[in-house]
């Protein structure tokens, strides 16, 4: 192709918002051969695609090409104008030396020339030129020779204009008198002109043709001035304010407090003094001190975490230093949708088997290696709602995300968050529309309901990819790779594996046998056995680093998920991790935040307030639920520990006192003792020793391997927690018919039952004309002269009530039954 343009098809497949295989196929229908997403196009083909993707585009291009050449007629026409008002003939600066040495033209000579002038026009009109300096000599116009003006000196000043001066008297034919044009010249007073004052005067004039254009530039320099100004005076102001404003952990001490901001200990002592504090200088400071203290010396506070504060500086990568890695994929969608299993079919093993209940409960992360040495990194996510920051933390790590949906099925709650965390993270979305070979299912109205949602998938003209893959039988998994390769290569993903490794910790769990397992995932750099590593509060040197078969590794390079051995605790899923050459800072940093975090921990007990207990005296009956959570992984911990807060309402509240990874211990049981709490543990078990103690000390400990389960039984206990609500239940009505006084008994009515069965144990109103004058209980019920137990409707029985006899005719007596009414959790 000719005139190639230097744009290729996957940069032109983004700048349409389509799909390259959209492109390569018109340009295909259009008799072009060989394209790949990396060819180049020619103008003319650019041209065609823009009116067939984006003709509104095309137009809008044209009408700007049409404005364009407008404005530059319109600048050009106005640009003609100024030349031709300026074309004026201005007077040329005069020379002192010239006007001296210059002779005068012999009057014979002139004689001549007026003559010549005279028979070509007889009468010849005078021709008036208005200056400020008078012109001497002649001025030949062609064939006419016209004399310069000739004014008898009337006035003493000279300079006057020639327009105000009477004419000057012609010469005709006659003989001239020679003398008398000699006495006239030398009579004559010329003003001498220097050089300087000719370019001063020809300056002013062109100022004035010139003036608005002058007047313009002026004024946008001086705007120009004035934002330039501007701006440093913002940067200015901005760099102030920046240098007030520092960044602290909470919990800092008076000692680092006093470095950030550059003054003396003894100043923040004598701060906290003023306060009614007594502080060392190496005692931690709350956060409101803080605030105060610095606010005292005009400082603003920006309160940030441990590992924010104790950030590693880095230096950036170079472009030689970057080579292509394998892209993070990220499996996501609702529970029971086929994640896993299409994982399985990819990986050609089966991870159901060993997941509880038939679903995942941890993020797995697995290395696919293909054909042609392309390898792709997966991260399996769990489905149900519980693992909700588990999902999007797959997100923040991914470059690509494939969301399963059941063909069989439809768009569900779990698969909306999924793709609302993936649009959240700004990554590519492939969806994978899973178990096209059920008998019931139906692709097309999955990819309707993604339609409704705003996504069109390529199939319906929209940008993103779609494929109708079956985990059970493998159909579409290749197109499946091969969609998540292009999208890959499209996106050019590159890392530098020759740096210190850096990366993001996915679990980490406790092995009886081995220790602290953690698992990363390395982002730049290459990471080896012996290397030191901090992650989060905690650090160590690799001893060992499996793939996630168990299989050993001695190094692993960008976008590979190993499994490593020598980390001196469990660090938080999310927290990154860093290689340092040397041991010792690595330490000392897990150590500060250690401290920091165990400073929080510490002090974040929320204290009773007066607010507090009266909002709990108003419920009367508010209750506490202490909760020790113990898992298997992070990951499954922090899932369930969000789970079982949000469990908490106005009438119970729901703490989490501790949560931690490995089984439960006898310091578990301990503390539970302690603080009144419950023990549910996630996958692991209690030792011996803490078992036998739990059972001494009468503490309950819950044994779950399913998230689901354990969140509907807490549920339930604390539903029991609840006091039930009491509701009144009509059961009869009664009426009076008549009333028998009987002494030393009291008063007996006889009644008829209207509705319903009067029981003996049942409370009772008194109504007459419809107000109620009476609420007690029976005393006695009777028929005939038998006492029963009750009397159903349409019976007559005798009834007499504790405490009152003020019976009258025709009212009527309401029975009713109070009834327990269980209740749920808001």
């Amino acid at each position: 192709m000719s005139n190639i343009k230097t744009i290729r098809l996957n940069k032109l497949a983004k700048e349409f918002n389509v799909s390259v295989h959209h492109i390569i196929k018109s340009l295909q229908q259009q008799g072009e051969e060989d394209l790949n997403p990396t060819s180049k196009i020619s103008n003319d083909l650019y041209l065609k695609l823009l009116e067939e993707f984006k003709p509104d585009l095309k137009v809008k291009l044209a009408a700007d090409l049409a404005a364009q050449e407008k404005n530059l007629a319109k600048a050009e026409k106005i640009i003609q104008e100024e030349k031709e008002r300026s074309a004026i003939d201005l007077p040329p600066p005069l020379e002192k030396e010239k006007n001296n040495s210059k002779e005068e033209e012999p009057p014979s000579h002139i004689e001549e020339k007026l003559k010549d002038s005279n028979e070509t026009n007889p009468e010849p009109e005078a021709k008036i030129i208005e200056g400020k300096v008078k012109l001497r000599g002649i001025k030949s116009t062609g064939e006419k020779i016209i004399l310069e003006e000739d004014k008898k000196p009337e006035t003493k000043n000279a300079s006057k204009p020639l327009s105000s001066r009477k004419k000057r008297k012609r010469i005709h034919k006659s003989k001239v008198d020679h003398n008398k044009f000699k006495r006239q010249k030398k009579k004559k007073e010329v003003p001498e002109i220097s050089t300087d004052e000719a370019h001063k005067k020809v300056r002013e004039t062109l100022a004035q043709l010139q003036s608005s254009g002058k007047k313009t530039s002026v004024r946008k320099r001086k705007e120009k001035r004035d934002a330039h100004k501007a701006v440093v005076d913002q940067a200015n102001l901005q760099k102030e304010a920046d240098e007030k404003k520092i960044q602290i952990a909470e919990y800092a001490t008076a000692t680092e407090l006093a470095s950030l901001m550059d003054v003396s200990i003894n100043d923040i002592i004598t701060a906290c003094m003023s306060l009614g504090l007594m502080v060392s200088m190496n005692q931690r400071l709350d956060a409101e001190t803080i605030q105060i203290v610095t606010d005292d010396f005009g400082y603003d506070v920006e309160f940030v975490t441990a590992n924010v504060q104790e950030a590693i500086q880095e230096d950036d990568d170079k472009e030689e230093d970057l080579f292509i890695r394998s892209p993070i994929v990220t499996i996501m969608g609702h529970v029971d949708h086929g994640k896993t299993s299409l994982m399985d079919y990819i990986r050609e093993t089966n991870v159901i088997a060993g997941e509880s209940g038939g679903i995942t409960q941890h993020i797995g992360a697995y290395e696919v290696n293909l054909e042609k040495d392309k390898n792709i990194t997966f991260l399996d996510t769990p489905g149900h709602e519980a693992f909700t920051a588990m999902r999007a933390r797959g997100a923040k790590l991914t470059d690509i995300v494939i969301v399963v949906v059941a063909a069989d099925d439809s768009v569900m709650p779990q698969t909306k968050e999924a793709i609302s965390h993936a649009q959240a993270a700004g990554v590519p979305i492939i969806f994978a529309i899973n178990k096209i070979d059920l008998p019931n299912s139906d692709v097309e109205k999955i990819k309707g309901q993604l339609s409704e949602m705003k996504l069109l998938v390529e199939d319906w003209g929209g940008k993103y990819q779609s494929q109708d893959v079956s985990a059970k039988t493998g159909d579409g998994v290749p197109e499946l790779l091969e969609k998540i390769l292009l999208e890959a290569e499209m996106l050019e993903l590159k890392a530098n594996p020759k740096r210190d490794s850096k990366g993001i910790v996915i679990e980490a769990s406790l092995d009886k046998g081995k220790g602290y397992l953690s698992t990363l995932l390395i982002q730049k750099g290459t990471l080896k056995i012996s290397d030191y590593v901090l992650a989060g509060s905690h650090s160590g040197k690799i001893r060992a680093m499996f793939d996630e078969r168990g299989q050993n590794k001695s190094s692993a390079g960008p976008s590979t998920p190993v499994v490593v051995l020598g980390l001196d605790g469990a660090p938080n899923s999310g927290d990154e991790f860093h290689v340092f050459k040397n041991e010792q800072e690595a330490k000392k940093i897990a150590a500060k935040r250690m401290q920091l975090q165990r400073e929080q921990t510490t002090r974040a007990t929320k204290h009773m307030t007066l607010d507090e207990i009266g909002r709990r005296i108003a419920l009367g009956d508010f209750q506490e639920l202490n909760i020790i959570v113990k898992g298997d992984v992070d990951g499954s911990i922090e899932a369930l520990s969000d789970s079982l807060e949000a469990l908490s309402t106005e009438q119970i509240k729901v703490n989490i006192i501790q949560k931690g990874v490995g089984q439960i211990s006898e310091s578990d049981v301990m503390l539970a003792a302690a603080s009144d709490a419950i023990i549910i543990g996630f996958q692991v078990r209690p030792s011996l020793k803490a078992r036998k103690l739990a059972e001494t000390e009468q503490i309950d400990i819950n044994l779950y391997s399913v998230i689901y389960k354990a969140i509907e039984e807490l549920k339930l206990a604390m539903e029991g927690m609840l006091a039930p609500d009491i509701e009144e239940k009509i059961v009869c009505n009664i009426e009076v018919r008549e009333i028998f006084k009987i002494s030393k008994i009291g008063t007996i009515v006889g009644c008829m039952v209207l509705d319903g069965i009067i029981k003996r144990k049942n409370n009772i109103r008194i109504i007459r004309d419809g107000v109620v004058i009476y609420s007690g209980k029976l005393s006695s019920l009777k028929r005939f002269k038998d006492d029963v137990n009750e009397v159903k409707q349409g019976f007559e029985c005798g009834i007499s009530v504790e405490n009152y006899n003020d019976f009258k005719v025709q009212d009527v007596i309401e029975g009713y039954e109070e009834v327990e009414i269980k209740r749920n959790l808001n």
